[in-house]
């Protein structure tokens, strides 16, 4: 393999779930395209990266210091849904079934990994629930034991604010990630969700 055809395939399968198959077959795909739609690709990448930031209310991407859904007034501001990742924001939000807010905590309490809960935004969303404008905070936490040992922290943590603490529904199983859980499900599991217990 040619140098520049190696170096992009290393580039391309240091990506999540990208192999150096699928990354050589990314590779000579953009060889095959004209040069322009090669280059605009590349400043697609370049552009997000330098042009995209985490809101400083949720966490989640923005173009702004304040993200869409915490700048939009028709969203009910007391109700703070707490998630994992970006990912399973952009999930809920498929579903059309939550008008809230969200908490994106970027990951979950996991000492196998060397994460702990000040390697999480939790700080923040206390504050958040301390403020006296929340009245709920729904966990919609997954990852099997791990997911359930940050909700058990966060919800531990939260008593002490006087919120109501809830959980989406069990239609979601157990250790299954909210990404992909059908639309239908995950909707009905935020719609029919239950304290925290």
């Amino acid at each position: 393999m040619i140098p520049l055809l190696q170096n992009a395939v290393d580039k391309l399968s240091s990506f999540p779930t990208i192999g150096r198959r699928t990354a050589l077959m990314l590779a000579l795909y953009l060889l095959r395209q004209p040069e322009q739609e090669a280059e605009a690709i590349a400043a697609s990448l370049v552009d997000l990266r330098k042009g995209v930031r985490y809101c400083k209310i949720c966490n989640m991407i923005s173009e702004g210091e304040i993200c869409h859904i915490c700048s939009d007034s028709r969203r009910d501001h007391s109700l703070i849904c707490v998630v994992e990742s970006i990912r399973d924001v952009m999930c809920i939000e498929d579903t059309g079934e939550y008008g809230g807010c969200y908490h994106v905590l970027g990951g979950v309490i996991s000492p196998m990994d060397g994460i702990g809960p000040d390697d999480l935004h939790i700080d923040s969303l206390l504050e958040r629930a301390s403020s006296g404008k929340v009245r709920e905070v729904i966990l919609a936490i997954g990852k099997g034991m791990e997911g359930e040992t940050t909700a058990f922290y966060i919800n531990k943590l939260l008593l002490k604010s006087g919120v109501a603490v809830s959980t989406i529904a069990r239609g979601v199983g157990f250790g299954a990630d909210l990404e992909y859980t059908d639309a239908m499900t995950l909707g009905l599991s935020i719609k029919n969700r239950v304290p925290f217990e």
